[in-house]
């Protein structure tokens, strides 16, 4: 496989799982009543990582909007998921922080998503799944890093020159 057929086949790839994902999300949140946005549960496992930190942090965090932060904010903070705490540095402002019903869901849905993953990674041994890992890892990493050059490429520049 040349230089264009590997990028071709990884492009493809990215496409076809993001949709995939796409659509069992949909799934999932019709089957659960659409209650939450599968995306705000990305805001649980940030703060339980990163810790309680304002919303505009975790927008960036999270590479995405404040408007949209806040909206899914509101909905984890209305369900009793996450809550609004005076921020420690500046009693005028708050940090979202996550509550001890977010914890137990956090705990609950990463079950379910380690089982979901050790169905789909069943045939594959300790080793492959090591190894796609520590590639997955490396993958977005690299992304992460590149992703302001990605975002200045324009159709009308001309291709960036391939490696040799």
């Amino acid at each position: 496989m040349d230089h264009d057929e590997a990028i071709d086949v990884i492009a493809l790839q990215l496409i076809r799982l993001g949709r995939i994902r796409e659509r069992t999300n949909a799934q999932i949140a019709a089957a659960s009543g659409g209650e939450i946005e599968a995306a705000s549960y990305s805001i649980i496992f940030r703060l339980l990582y990163d810790g309680p930190m304002r919303s505009g942090a975790l927008a960036e965090l999270l590479y995405s909007d404040a408007s949209t932060i806040s909206r899914q904010a509101a909905a984890l903070v209305k369900r009793g998921l996450i809550e609004r705490r005076a921020d420690p540095a500046d009693g005028r402002a708050s940090v979202l922080a996550v509550t001890d019903a977010g914890r137990e869901l956090a705990t609950a849905l990463r079950q379910r998503r380690n089982a979901m993953l050790d169905n789909v990674l069943q045939h594959w041994s300790e080793s492959e799944r090591a190894e796609l890992g520590q590639m997955m890892r490396r993958f977005v990493d690299d992304y992460e890093q590149a992703r302001e050059t990605i975002l200045t490429l324009h159709p009308k520049d001309p291709a960036p020159e391939k490696p040799r």
